[in-house]
């Protein structure tokens, strides 16, 4: 699953699918940086340079539904919400102006699974690790990570403070996320942790009390704790194991563009961007407990 560094306020909570879906044009032109752009990404990197999809256009691909606070009323090419905040970003530090930016809708596995792609690259909160880096390209990161587990104020799980405190609990995330790889290789329970298709499904056995706690990246928490499942509770984020869980942008394996990506995102990183762009769609402040 689509799946964060420190807590997020609940009042600024904003919340991965479907078959591949052909690229359309974006319908609405996004409020981020109206100015003509310059494509600052290295020499190398000029827009007429870039061997994308479509020439002169860049095709950004995300998941369906797009959750808050990632994206903005489910529409990628509204600008609104982080993710899409920062594929703009990136888009106009490779020279492209919003109107060349279209997007395509891939489901998550499929995204990560090897192949060709019908995007240049993919934003979906994908965590960039080994194994999957033997299948696709990833961008330099544009996000640190952290897990949390979510569950009902009434639950059994709820007000817990340790990771042992969890291990007799069933747990649940989407297939194919470190979210599961979280629940296997740091809680470890004792029970199977059951797996779902999609956010929403996992949702609707939380509610349904299927399972005890799910698990999710910690803005997807919040919101869904804050605007959605208002009867849940964050039980706790899971700490780090080895280095530090990153999102990254997702390239078809040995993409000529892969380079060219990561250079704007250290660029967006280095000029404090990716710090706005996080302090306004991620507000951060002290709140969910580590659970140890």
């Amino acid at each position: 699953m689509p799946r964060s560094s420190a807590p997020l306020a609940l009042t600024a909570v904003c919340a991965v699918a479907i078959s591949l879906a052909a690229c359309a044009p974006q319908d609405e032109a996004p409020t981020v940086n109206p100015a003509t752009p310059a494509a600052t990404a290295g020499a190398g990197c000029a827009k007429e340079k870039l061997p994308t999809r479509t020439a002169g256009k860049l095709t950004v691909a995300t998941d369906e539904p797009a959750y808050e606070p990632w994206f903005t009323d489910n529409k990628p090419a509204n600008g609104e919400g982080f993710e899409s905040a920062v594929a703009y970003a990136v888009a106009t530090k490779l020279g492209y102006a919003p109107a060349d930016v279209t997007w395509a809708r891939v489901k998550f596995d499929t995204a990560v699974a090897p192949g060709p792609k019908n995007f240049d690259f993919d934003i979906n909160q994908f965590s960039i690790t080994e194994e999957r880096k033997k299948a696709v390209d990833f961008s330099s990161p544009y996000h640190l990570v952290r897990q949390a587990v979510i569950a009902p104020k009434s639950g059994k799980i709820a007000g817990k403070k340790s990771l042992a405190d969890l291990r007799g609990a069933k747990l649940g995330a989407q297939v194919g996320t470190t979210s599961y790889q979280a629940i296997t290789q740091v809680i470890k329970p004792t029970a199977q942790p059951q797996v779902y298709n999609s956010n929403d499904d996992a949702k609707k056995a939380l509610q349904n009390r299927q399972i005890d706690g799910l698990v999710v990246d910690l803005p997807t928490a919040f919101y869904i704790t804050g605007a959605e499942l208002t009867d849940t509770t964050i039980v706790g984020q899971l700490p780090q194991v080895g280095s530090p869980e990153a999102f990254g942008l997702l390239l078809d394996r040995n993409s000529p563009l892969t380079a060219c990506v990561s250079g704007a995102v250290d660029q967006l990183r280095a000029d404090g961007t990716l710090q706005q762009l996080e302090q306004k769609w991620l507000a951060q402040v002290a709140g969910a407990t580590e659970l140890t």
